[in-house]
């Protein structure tokens, strides 16, 4: 699933012609990426037990459209994304680059 293809109807016993192609759609806007999109990308983030940190063959997949990317949104929006799905702690947990410097200069 997710993944970009022709459209080739197929016949179904039942229900007629059945199309296989499904678009993706951004997971940080909501807005289907169309075929087009090149700019789009897919990008699966893998589990980690977080007692050994060892990948634990289990992997979550976000999907970027272009739009987001050629904004400079597409690093915050996979970082709240992930925060979102308990892969990572929210950033605003993290001090701030420059108030670390600041403390460093004490």
């Amino acid at each position: 699933d997710g993944m970009d293809v022709k459209a080739e109807p197929q016949q179904a016993p039942s229900q007629g012609i059945a199309e296989l192609y499904h678009p993706r759609k951004c997971s940080a806007t909501g807005r289907l990426i169309a075929s087009k999109d090149h700019a789009a990308v897919q990008i699966n983030v893998g589990h980690v037990d977080p007692g050994t940190g060892v990948y634990t063959s289990e992997y979550t997949t976000f999907a970027l459209c272009g739009y987001i990317r050629f904004k400079g949104r597409g690093d915050d929006a996979l970082n709240r994304l992930a925060a979102e799905a308990g892969l990572m702690k929210a950033m605003e947990s993290f001090p701030h680059p420059s108030s670390a410097a600041d403390a460093d200069e004490d």
